[in-house]
């Protein structure tokens, strides 16, 4: 476990210059990357919902419900790849994945593109950071992980207890620390400074063979290992982002450490699926805990502080 850096790490071609984030953030906040020119990156990611959108999955084009949690893009500097399946290797590649979804922003990025260049709103600004005011989706698309880059967390009680104001958490969070580093088990998949191992795991969560099915990782890889697999996501912010889960299952952040403490789900394969090679196989790493109430008490407690 590590305090969080004072900056998001960021590849050499494209630095994060302040004028590269401002750009950013106006196209982050801007709803004319969608064809219907209502949808924004933050109406799925608000600073207010700890860059999430407080709903199970989100709605999208046409109103459309998309089929996972919105997950929080706070600490996607830290994550590689991305998305719960990590269908997109960088962040650059990712910030333009919704606006080509058809149940998200229902645009291709190319005509985003034109469609700003023809309103003249972003010339000089492109030209400021591009160096003439040529509007691409690779521009844009810089620009937009730039910003998403910024947005790393300020210090919070957790940081400022790693860096020696042991005062910053209170005897009930501490406790909560321990269990997490021990008998909770948590740190086998949230560890380093974004609590994350950046792996996919299968959480029992998949509903193979029924209307809620999600195969995860397996439908970018099509390896029958990867079925029911999603990537961990950071715990940095936890307690602002929910829903939880890929499918925002969880609306109480107790509730998930209730379903770690019973093992989650195992769910086993009826007679049909016996020989289905797509059916998910647990996760070892899943165990019951035999946590006490007060101990899962404690370890949400701490889970706050993030």
């Amino acid at each position: 476990m590590a305090a969080l850096p004072r900056k998001a790490p960021e590849p050499d071609d494209n630095p994060g210059t302040p004028e590269k984030i401002a750009l950013g953030a106006r196209l982050f906040d801007d709803p004319r990357l969608s064809v219907s020119g209502q949808i924004a990156c933050a109406n799925c990611h608000d600073r207010q919902l700890g860059w999430a959108d407080g709903r199970s999955v989100s709605f999208g084009h046409d109103r459309q419900t998309g089929r996972r949690n919105a997950i929080s893009v706070a600490m996607s500097a830290f994550a590689e790849p991305l998305f719960w399946d990590g269908r997109a290797a960088t962040l650059e590649a990712q910030a333009l994945h919704p606006i080509a979804d058809a149940r998200e922003m229902a645009f291709t990025p190319e005509d985003a593109a034109r469609r700003l260049h023809q309103t003249g709103d972003y010339d000089a600004a492109f030209a400021q950071v591009f160096g003439d005011a040529q509007i691409t989706p690779q521009r844009m698309a810089y620009a937009l992980a730039a910003f998403q880059r910024s947005l790393l967390p300020r210090f919070n009680r957790f940081d400022r207890f790693l860096e020696g104001r042991h005062s910053a958490l209170n005897d009930q969070q501490l406790w909560g620390l321990h269990l997490f580093r021990t008998r909770a088990r948590c740190m086998n998949c949230h560890f380093g400074a974004a609590l994350t191992d950046n792996q996919f795991h299968n959480l029992g969560l998949h509903f193979h063979g029924r209307a809620r099915q999600d195969l995860g990782r397996y439908e970018v890889t099509g390896n029958p290992e990867d079925s029911g697999k999603f990537r961990t996501p950071s715990l940095r912010g936890v307690g602002k982002s929910g829903p939880w889960m890929h499918n925002g299952l969880f609306h109480d952040l107790r509730g998930v450490m209730n379903m770690y403490n019973a093992g989650m789900p195992r769910p086993r394969p009826n007679a049909r699926q016996q020989n289905d090679p797509t059916f998910p196989k647990p996760d070892p790493l899943l165990q019951p805990l035999d946590l006490h109430r007060s101990e899962i008490e404690a370890i949400t407690e701490f889970l706050r502080t993030l």
